[in-house]
């Protein structure tokens, strides 16, 4: 977006959603109003002006500083852009003959730079790296959470345009849209966090954002075993299962911390191999050397073009992958990531909505179906055994804590059965004062697959599974 177009969407007090005149302020025209007749109380309010709210002045010093900034500056130099913004703010100031605290002024300062090159209202909220998910519910609602809990902001915008125009810089870097015609759109930020948003007619309570924030530099295995996620031992497991090229779905509900550990997980791949990654907005943050990104496209506003995942799947096939990782796999695109997984990509990684591992099994072989499959549900399981090795079980408990709950080996078919064991589970032992207490242990079960690791020279410590063999 050019400077010029960002300076007028950020230009207040223009187009609908005006603020309305405050209770009892005289209308135009009427008693109080310039050459209308004046009672004695109404003489007696302008006798005492009331004093401007904080934001009443920002928007009018905004106002002010928008016109006098050169529409020909390059945005880019986000440096010489705040260079005069600064400028032309103080110049404004002292014209104004404002009395402003120290911190009013730096305040005023930063919320006006932000409307004018940041996304407004939502930036000091996307710099708050305590804040792992942004809900905007229409112009006057803006809900976060905190360490897994919501809370109630007292961040708001000015109406419905407001909003809008924060959502059109958004989406605008990537291409995407959003009108009454495609009134939702998934898009990302620059720094990864993936972003929802769907507009009226299909909300009723105005525009309506959702950011999921990730962190700038991913979160590592210290990182979760910190947080009480999981612990050394399962990830001993867990590094000893990506490098054996162990097929993995983590499942889950939403917000539960999935692509995170799938991010985890896919640290562990080495180096000198060939990562394809599939998503509907790249979020994953690998550091290997040879990755490829891929995501799918949305139709255009013709209603054509759409690229699906389920495409960029099968487009892979052709890349020569060492590991193909799928972002999530919500239909047909999981019957081509289980024939990949059976016929020689092994390794390949996906994440799926799910309340536990056996409903994890059950949803893919929905999704098969969804593929348009005519296909026994015998087969599909077949395939579905045979492909999927592991299933990592990750849960937002009620205290919010994020943790692995289960660790579960998908063994074979037992008749028409999949048969499953848990290798690591969580047990809950209570709660003390509102924090869920417990303990990730290992079953004591040895997986089938340990032999593998043994023939690719990798070694787990004596123990790990809860006894010394």
């Amino acid at each position: 977006m050019s400077l010029l177009k960002r300076i007028e969407s950020a230009r207040p007090g223009s187009g609908p959603g005006l603020p309305a005149p405050a209770p009892g302020a005289p209308a135009p025209g009427g008693p109080g109003a310039p050459g209308g007749p004046v009672s004695p109380s109404q003489r007696l309010l302008t006798q005492a002006p009331v004093r401007e709210s904080f934001r009443d002045v920002k928007f009018r010093i905004q106002s002010r500083v928008i016109q006098d900034l050169d529409p020909k500056l390059d945005l880019s130099n986000q440096v010489e852009v705040r260079r005069q913004i600064e400028e032309i703010f103080g110049k404004v100031i002292d014209e104004e003959g404002l009395a402003l605290t120290r911190a009013e002024r730096v305040r005023m300062l930063e919320q006006i730079t932000d409307e004018i090159i940041g996304l407004g209202p939502l930036e000091p909220l996307l710099r708050d790296e305590s804040i792992t998910e942004i809900m905007v519910n229409g112009p006057r609602q803006v809900y976060i959470e905190r360490s897994g809990k919501l809370e109630l902001t007292n961040v708001v915008f000015q109406n419905d345009d407001h909003v809008m125009r924060i959502i059109d810089r958004i989406i605008a870097p990537i291409g995407r849209r959003v009108d009454e015609s495609s009134p939702m759109v998934d898009a990302r930020l620059t720094d990864g966090s993936r972003v929802n948003a769907i507009i009226p007619p299909l909300s009723l309570v105005g525009p309506v954002v959702t950011v999921r924030k990730f962190s700038a530099s991913p979160f590592t295995v210290d990182d979760l075993i910190r947080f009480g996620t999981a612990t050394p031992e399962m990830f001993d497991f867990l590094r000893a299962c990506v490098e054996a090229r162990l097929n993995i779905f983590v499942s889950g509900g939403t917000g539960s911390g999935k692509t995170t550990t799938l991010n985890v997980l896919s640290s562990f791949i080495p180096n000198d191999e060939r990562i394809i990654t599939i998503e509907d907005a790249a979020e994953l943050q690998l550091r290997q050397e040879h990755v490829v990104t891929l995501e799918s496209r949305p139709p255009n506003i013709e209603g054509r073009g759409a690229i699906p995942i389920r495409e960029l799947v099968r487009n892979a096939l052709r890349m020569r992958p060492d590991r193909i990782i799928v972002g999530e796999c919500r239909g047909g695109e999981a019957l081509d990531m289980l024939q990949a997984m059976n016929t020689g990509h092994d390794g390949s990684m996906s994440t799926g909505h799910a309340n536990s591992p056996r409903d994890m099994l059950a949803r893919l072989e929905t999704m098969v179906l969804m593929a348009g499959v005519d296909l026994p549900l015998r087969a599909i399981r077949e395939q579905v055994a045979s492909a999927v090795d592991l299933i990592v079980h990750q849960s937002r408990l009620k205290d919010g804590t994020r943790k692995i709950v289960n660790i579960t080996e998908v063994q074979g078919m037992e008749g028409d059965v999949i048969v499953m064991q848990d290798v690591f589970v969580f047990e809950q032992t209570g709660i003390v004062e509102g924090k869920i207490q417990g303990r990730l242990k290992a079953t004591g079960i040895r997986p089938k697959f340990v032999e593998k690791f043994e023939v690719m020279g990798i070694h787990l410590p004596p123990g790990l599974f809860g006894f010394v063999y």
